[in-house]
């Protein structure tokens, strides 16, 4: 079986490698600067760090905010529409995943004839207009790595992802000043949503050597690190490598792609919007559950990949220990384990299951089948 992996060509890592945008306007010849991010992060003053430089720099630049977060179709639509009579030549996104994926769709949209409609409709018609640079402000989504967008889609209430490699990022910055103030809760659900990128990726049907590489990396890093990260602000080295544990993650989604975890938890976020990296916790250590006897070798050498220095297990402990980890993070990093707490009904049930039976982009990657009953116990394992 041949295998690709296809990643941004440029990465810059560690405290202040924000300074690396200055090159990267010059080394591009770039004039005019379309910003994205959100209104919380320029309250937090984090587009601060990044206008200062583009200010010395004497670069023009336009910053778009108004993103509402995990965006329907149309809103991405509406804020790209925003920027398309803005003349510029370089794309800068600043923020958490909704920004960066919608960043990420300009990209192949600004001056083309196609719509965001048009692209999840068919996404191969998407060609690259202009180049981007993605600087993560959560250590979770893997965006910055990957040629997925996601967006809500509301007369499905689901979410569906525009996966095309024009989309791949050119430039990533991942300087952990960008994520040293972020709440607990943040650091929580989107460090578990780069958990699960790396263990579904792992155990995918379409792992490959490649994705393989970058998964074992991430998860050993985010395995080790979550729970100093989420404990201590003030530990930038363990937030250094949530980042990159992270953008490993979204590299081997490229090359692999994720499972029944995100399958499932896309209806939750499109539905009752609840954030990804938290309807993916609560799904999380479940589904792997139903997997285990499915990819118990895999779970095996991930463990042995993590948490080497443990006494030996048996195969089936090795596996159970690693989903034991995942529903432990959870409980201590204090994500909501139970949906009831976001407003779902049982009555919902069957709509749940129905949406979640309908990712089968994702679905044929998960190595254990899942029928309609699957589906059902799973989300009532959750439904309390």
């Amino acid at each position: 079986m041949s295998y690709q992996i296809k990643i941004p060509s440029c990465v810059y890592g560690d405290e202040g490698s924000i300074e690396n945008v200055k090159a990267i306007i010059k080394k591009e010849d770039s004039k005019k600067i379309i910003i994205f991010t959100d209104k919380e992060i320029r309250e937090h003053g984090l587009l601060d760090i990044l206008t200062k430089l583009l200010d010395e720099n004497n670069t023009e630049y336009r910053v778009y905010d108004s993103l509402t977060p995990e965006p329907a179709y149309q809103d991405a639509d509406r804020v790209i529409k925003e920027a398309e009579d803005y003349n510029g030549d370089l794309i800068i996104a600043i923020g958490g995943g909704s920004v960066m994926d919608v960043a990420k769709l300009c990209s192949v949209l600004k001056g083309a004839s196609y719509s965001v409609k048009d692209l999840l409709d068919d996404p191969a018609q998407a060609r690259k207009q202009l180049k981007t640079i993605m600087i993560p402000t959560t250590c979770g989504t893997g965006s910055e790595a990957t040629c997925n967008a996601i967006v809500a889609i509301p007369e499905e209430q689901s979410k569906k992802g525009i996966v095309n490699d024009n989309m791949i990022p050119d430039y990533v910055i991942l300087d952990a000043n960008f994520i040293k103030k972020l709440p607990k809760p943040i650091v929580a659900a989107t460090g578990v949503d780069a958990l699960a990128h790396v263990v579904e990726c792992y155990t995918s049907k379409k792992a490959t050597p490649l994705s393989d590489t970058y998964a074992l990396a991430g998860a050993k890093l985010i395995f080790q690190n979550i729970r100093e990260a989420y404990e201590n602000a003030d530990n930038l080295e363990a937030k250094n490598r949530m980042l990159l544990g992270a953008f490993y993650g979204g590299a081997a989604i490229t090359g692999s792609g994720t499972t029944a975890v995100h399958a499932l938890s896309y209806p939750l976020g499109g539905k009752y919007h609840i954030a990804h990296g938290v309807s993916n916790a609560i799904l999380f250590a479940h589904v792997m559950e139903f997997n285990k006897d499915a990819c118990e070798d895999r779970l095996a050498k991930l463990y042995d990949a993590v948490f080497h220095g443990l006494p030996a297990r048996t195969m089936s402990e090795k596996a159970q220990y690693i989903i034991d980890q995942i529903a432990d993070i959870v409980k201590v990093t204090n994500i909501p384990t139970d949906l009831k707490e976001f407003g779902v009904k049982k009555e919902d049930l069957e709509t749940l299951v129905e949406a979640g039976s309908k990712q089968q982009r994702l679905l044929i990657n998960n190595r254990k089948e899942l029928s309609h009953d699957d589906i059902r116990n799973i989300y009532l394992k959750v439904l309390k």
